[in-house]
């Protein structure tokens, strides 16, 4: 039987490395990650990954990357053999969220995007991980391969989101949706409704993680993938 490639969504301000551990550990099978940093709209961006991708894969999405995710199965589930949504929601913004996206992309416009990954970190990992140089040199690498302007693109597209909650009873495909217990940006509890929502899905929550758990948590998120994708 023929293993299906794995197709990887970063997330909001991330890049390849953001799955750098599962990348490593699945280097068995075929593997394109999406590139969310081209596009300003969701649409857009789940177009250019169904171009791109294989015509039958498997999708692992956290946060933006779920986003992207659950576009791509309202375009093509049939394509989509797993679908794994890590530390995403499928609600549209709240008013709150825009206008602190609001800020943010104000900020990047007036030439402060350097500003932008420190102020994101705290929510981006545990609170146990706040003092982590490892974590927070990767957050300003991937912001200063994303850049300014694909930030400020990608701001808009999550801003404009539809709310993807009526969609998810036609998800057909084994799903895994999966969460940290100190998510800060995501709450887990969103992770949980998405499971109920999700005819089937399977809901893990992981112990002092927060919302970068592919890099707070490598293992863990490994082996539920491996497991998950067996």
């Amino acid at each position: 039987m023929m293993i299906a490639p794995l197709v990887f969504v970063p997330g909001l301000l991330c890049t390849e490395s953001l799955y750098a551990p599962q990348i490593a550990a699945f280097s068995d099978r075929p593997i394109m990650v999406a590139d969310n940093r081209l596009d300003d709209s969701i649409s857009a961006i789940a177009d250019r990954l169904l171009e791109d991708a294989p015509d039958r894969f498997s999708l692992v999405g956290l946060s933006m990357g779920g986003y992207i995710a659950f576009e791509v199965m309202r375009r093509a589930p049939e394509r989509v053999e797993r679908l794994a949504l890590l530390n995403t929601s499928a609600r549209a913004d709240s008013e709150e969220r825009a206008k602190q996206r609001q800020v943010l992309t104000e900020l990047a416009r007036k030439d402060r995007f350097d500003k932008i990954p420190d102020l994101f970190f705290p929510g981006f990992v545990h609170e146990k991980n706040e003092t982590s140089e490892h974590l927070r040199a990767i957050v300003h690498e991937m912001a200063a391969e994303t850049g300014a302007d694909a930030f400020i693109r990608q701001q808009d597209a999550n801003a404009a989101r539809v709310d993807s909650r009526p969609s998810l009873a036609r998800v057909a495909c084994p799903t895994l949706v999966l969460s940290g217990d100190g998510d800060r940006l995501i709450a887990p509890d969103l992770s949980v409704e998405i499971h109920q929502l999700v005819a089937g899905s399977e809901l893990v929550i992981l112990e002092d993680c927060g919302h970068l758990s592919t890099l707070e948590q490598p293992e863990e998120v490994t082996a539920k993938l491996r497991a998950f994708l067996a």
